[in-house]
């Protein structure tokens, strides 16, 4: 059975309903699930245990533990879904010192925060990061790339060739035999390049720790995460704190695309 996929979340704190359920009900399915939060603390607990795609706080309310979480978080997008008055420009200024990605005006765009989130996410910046990747790793087979497609959707958790087969309706070693085509990486190595990738882009959040890290994306162990690290990357999990999705992409180019089928 091809396990379920991690589900990015998006943690939601803001006192009034109205504007949590127009949120919720406008977030697109297909893009994660919005979490609706008491407090500050519980959203700060869903960053330490799940893969978050954003984050969205009622700037008026959060106060100054809600206002340091973008510094602690920069590679997770924090939006402000906030009632602004004419003399509100104080708490706009504060907004964009902390490092919010975005204001929303409640009961102004409480109708399109949803899709509008969904379409500014932390996946969505790591998929940008490495949009030329199918180019530069030689997938052009409509296999290869739909192959590539669900490497990345599972990047949020273990994952075997097996579990890209089975999604894509083939059989593993007709998979395998595929995606290495036309001087491509074999998969294996690419499921690693998706996963190291992923948890660079967590590690270049100050919050996290390699041990939180390791524990949201499901890897078994730090010396798991490590030794995946030095395959694709000839790095250490401190280093790729400062590669980032795009370094590991361009460390992984330079000699290290094979691995034993």
């Amino acid at each position: 059975m091809t396990p379920s996929l991690p589900t990015p979340i998006v943690p939601v704190f803001h006192p009034r309903s109205d504007a949590r359920r127009a949120l919720k009900r406008g977030y697109p399915r297909r893009a994660g699930h919005v979490r609706l939060c008491r407090t500050v603390q519980a959203v700060e607990k869903l960053l330490g245990q799940r893969l978050v795609d954003a984050v969205v706080l009622d700037a008026r309310t959060c106060a100054a533990e809600g206002l340091a979480l973008p510094h602690r978080f920069p590679r997770i997008p924090m939006y402000a879904l906030t009632a602004v008055r004419p003399e509100d420009g104080a708490l706009l200024s504060a907004c964009r010192q902390a490092g919010f990605a975005g204001v929303l005006v409640e009961g102004v765009d409480n109708a399109v925060a949803g899709e509008w989130i969904a379409a500014r996410t932390a996946q969505v910046v790591r998929r940008a990061a490495l949009a030329d990747a199918p180019r530069l790793l030689r997938l052009t087979d409509r296999l290869q790339l739909a192959a590539w497609d669900e490497v990345l959707r599972r990047a949020g958790g273990p994952t075997k060739t097996a579990h890209v087969a089975q999604a894509l309706r083939v059989t593993r070693e007709h998979l395998s035999r595929e995606f290495g085509a036309g001087g491509a990486p074999n998969l294996k190595r690419v499921i690693d390049l998706a996963r190291t990738a992923c948890a660079a882009d967590l590690l270049g959040n100050p919050g996290y720790t390699i041990r939180a890290v390791v524990r949201i994306l499901g890897y078994a162990s730090p010396s798991h995460l490590a030794g995946a690290a030095r395959r694709v990357a000839g790095a250490t999990p401190n280093e790729l704190r400062e590669l980032g999705p795009r370094g590991v992409l361009t460390r992984f180019l330079r000699g290290r695309t094979r691995s034993r089928i």
